[in-house]
């Protein structure tokens, strides 16, 4: 039976469109962090256990600072997980990130907040987080990207900088014009603290982005104006139910588009075991327990065993 097991993390519409498509065991979790967003189902493609997760719960409900991101990573980890494909969905920071492209990000700015950004409250514990990508499983799914780009009308951005945001709601104009002078490329809610704490459970993670609008740096083109010269000062305003219309539509587009390149990311995983087995997220603990392991008291040791317990 192969070790390597994936959780998917479903985003905004792809969590639902994944679960829909499959079958199997569902998980009923309950974790030192409380319960995860939804039940995990259990399943297999290209004979490798898959476990998919809803990051926002039945129903959208929880929004992204609401998402129990602990929870979520501990379930995934207690159920055996060695690697975690997840999805989101993005708005764009530059001309060229167009609505309905997909992005397998290599960066990230957390411009986080209100998050709990550890599992370990009770120890000293630094994970390297240069990389925050695994550099073994992200490059799988950029050649998974490459083929199915060659075969349809569709981009695969290589690399993008994603800047996290608190939210639930989005950026002003200064802020977004500010986020393009940092060096962002994507803006979303949700890839943190989820990618650190995949990192402290030692599983390798990835990202794939689902653009579905340009951020509000950029402005709608007026009445007879060309799109190139929307971004000038003055405002233009925007029917907002034509607006919720077309980034539904590009949501849905971007959605089928991830939802191939995920199951062909998931068949090339299949045939390369061997180099999945050697992914550096999964000794990540190995020197980043700075604490004194003797004074660590023994009942956090236990409670958080299924992260930790064979540096014990």
């Amino acid at each position: 039976m192969s070790q390597i097991k994936i959780g998917l993390l479903g985003g905004t519409g792809l969590g639902d469109a994944i679960g829909a498509q499959a079958s199997g065991q569902r998980h009923d979790l309950h974790t030192p962090f409380g319960k995860p967003s939804d039940s995990i189902l259990q399943t297999q493609w290209a004979g490798l256990d898959v476990f998919i997760l809803s990051r926002h719960g039945p129903g959208h409900l929880l929004n992204p600072s609401r998402t129990p991101y602990r929870a979520n990573i501990f379930a995934l980890k207690e159920l055996g997980c060695t690697h975690v494909i997840a999805s989101g969905a993005v708005g764009s920071l530059r001309q060229e990130f167009k609505p309905r492209d997909l992005v397998i990000v290599d960066q990230i700015i957390d411009k986080t907040y209100g998050r709990k950004g550890t599992f370990f409250d009770e120890a000293a514990v630094h994970v390297e987080m240069a990389e925050p990508f695994c550099p073994v499983l992200r490059p799988m799914i950029l050649e998974a990207g490459r083929s199915l780009a060659a075969e349809a009308a569709l981009t695969v951005h290589e690399r993008g900088c994603y800047l996290c945001m608190e939210g639930p709601a989005f950026s002003t104009r200064a802020e977004s014009l500010m986020h393009r002078l940092w060096g962002a490329d994507l803006i979303g809610m949700t890839v943190m603290p989820e990618a650190k704490l995949a990192r402290e459970a030692e599983m390798s993670y990835a990202l794939i982005a689902l653009v579905t609008d340009y951020d509000c740096w950029r402005q709608p083109a007026s009445p007879g104006s060309p799109a190139s010269t929307a971004t000038a000062a003055a405002p233009v305003q925007a029917d907002p139910a034509a607006l919720l219309k077309e980034i539904i539509g590009n949501l849905e587009a971007a959605s089928h588009n991830a939802m191939t390149l995920i199951q062909r990311s998931v068949e090339l995983m299949a045939q390369r075991q061997a180099e999945l087995a050697n992914c550096p997220a999964h000794d990540a603990l190995r020197l980043a327990i700075w604490s004194d392991k003797t004074r660590i008291p023994p009942e956090q040791v236990k409670r958080l065993g299924p992260l930790w317990m064979k540096y014990f």
